[in-house]
């Protein structure tokens, strides 16, 4: 907590493709050394994997369901691509929300000094802390991971956060059991 004044909540302008300023926030936080198109390219290839594995892992399913169903009236009309196009960018969107939401802690510990000892105490995470938190997991988790390129271990990391597994939500389960096993110093929270 700031002694002077509190710190001025800068404006971000939305990304460039997909006009949200989540999406913008995160792509800053994928970014390394000030290197922000390459961190835009990463970001928006790990969200288009993403939707193709999650397509392409329903779409054994539903496929055959749909060639049983329609038959051959599925092979015409090819005008609506730029529909397509748009339905995928809000299916992109939702599949991070989704992940970010997986990964959001609710509580978090603090140190707290009271008479020379010094506790572990929980109290509630402010929503916005709360995604910020989830934002950076999510990146340093997916760093950690051992793919090829930092696109197939994004998408992967938010795979497995959609699906409630993987290390960022790992993460956040630790920060949840660490907050309950303290609930007893939450006396001291103020």
């Amino acid at each position: 907590m700031p002694r002077r004044k509190a710190a001025v909540k800068r404006e971000i302008l939305p990304d460039p493709l997909y006009g949200s300023e989540r999406l913008a926030k995160f792509i800053n936080v994928v970014m390394r050394a000030g290197k922000k198109s390459i961190a835009e390219k990463i970001v928006y290839d790990a969200l288009s994997e993403v939707t193709k594995r999650l397509h392409k892992n329903k779409g054994a399913v539903v496929s055959s369901k749909k060639q049983d169903d329609e038959g051959d009236a599925g092979t015409t009309g090819t005008g609506s691509h730029g529909k397509v196009k748009v339905a995928a960018s809000k299916e992109n969107l939702e599949l991070l929300e989704k992940a970010l939401h997986n990964i959001r802690p609710t509580v978090e510990v603090k140190s707290r000094r009271v008479g020379g000892a010094t506790y572990q105490v929980p109290i509630e995470v402010n929503p916005e802390r709360g995604l910020a938190l989830a934002m950076r997991m999510l990146a340093r988790s997916a760093n950690a991971r051992g793919e090829k390129t930092m696109v197939l271990r994004l998408a992967a990391e938010i795979l497995d956060a959609i699906e409630g597994r993987g290390a960022a939500v790992k993460q956040r389960d630790d920060i949840h059991r660490m907050a309950k096993a303290n609930q007893a110093f939450a006396h001291y929270r103020w």
